[in-house]
């Protein structure tokens, strides 16, 4: 069989999401390659080493949450509110709903390997990007270079607060997803905000770089 074969490597990232969602972050690799029926060096095999496992995971898992994030803030005709409610109330949703693994590689993975970590930060850049380019194409900020600053803060302030939140549970999700919404609101101000909603039809983000579950609104 070849190393690196696509169909062979699916069901290898298939096994991997099985225990990391039933054992938690901290699964051994041995552990996966277990539930996948082989040893450890032929699960390496497939993927270079162990940290081409973890950026094969990374692209499958992040990818796939920013791609679904992406219709939500180009949201045609909604105002900037219900854009920035619902687009943070998914983000919210897939990664509680698939909290091991956006542990595995935001935590884990991340820490182990300096790679993983770079990888991960460009995949989240992008999506910074991605919303300050929206921004400006939108006429929301007119300067492209504070368009990026603010793309890129609200990037990280949603990931950062919804990281605080996973260990917070106690704390409503509502409350989460109207406090970040109201923080993004009063930084761009009411001019700008009403320009947000008046033109959500003209444009949507470019596509590019980005776990799996519905998210609620």
């Amino acid at each position: 069989m070849s190393g690196r074969d696509p169909d062979r490597r699916r069901v290898l990232l298939d096994a991997a999401d099985r225990v990391i969602l039933t054992q938690g972050p901290e699964v051994s690799m041995a552990a996966i390659a277990a539930e996948a029926g082989i040893t450890k060096p032929i699960l390496y095999r497939h993927f270079g080493d162990k940290s081409g496992l973890y950026q094969a995971l990374a692209d499958r898992h992040v990818r796939t949450v920013i791609a679904q994030l992406r219709p939500e803030l180009a949201a045609p005709g909604a105002d900037l509110r219900s854009r920035a409610r619902r687009t943070i109330g998914v983000y919210l949703d897939l990664i509680s709903a698939n909290r091991n693994l956006y542990r595995f590689l935001f935590h884990r993975a991340s820490s182990e390997d300096s790679r993983i970590r770079s990888h991960m930060t460009a995949l989240v850049r992008g999506l910074g990007e991605e919303l300050g380019g929206l921004l400006v194409a939108e006429r929301v900020v007119t300067e492209p270079t504070k368009a990026q600053v603010i793309g890129h803060a609200f990037v990280g302030m949603v990931q950062t607060t919804c990281d605080w939140w996973l260990e917070h549970p106690e704390v409503d999700r509502a409350e989460v997803v109207e406090g970040l919404v109201d923080v993004v609101a009063a930084a761009l101000g009411p001019r700008s905000a009403a320009a947000l909603g008046s033109r959500g039809a003209a444009v949507s983000p470019r596509s590019g770089t980005a776990s799996h579950a519905a998210g609620r609104t």
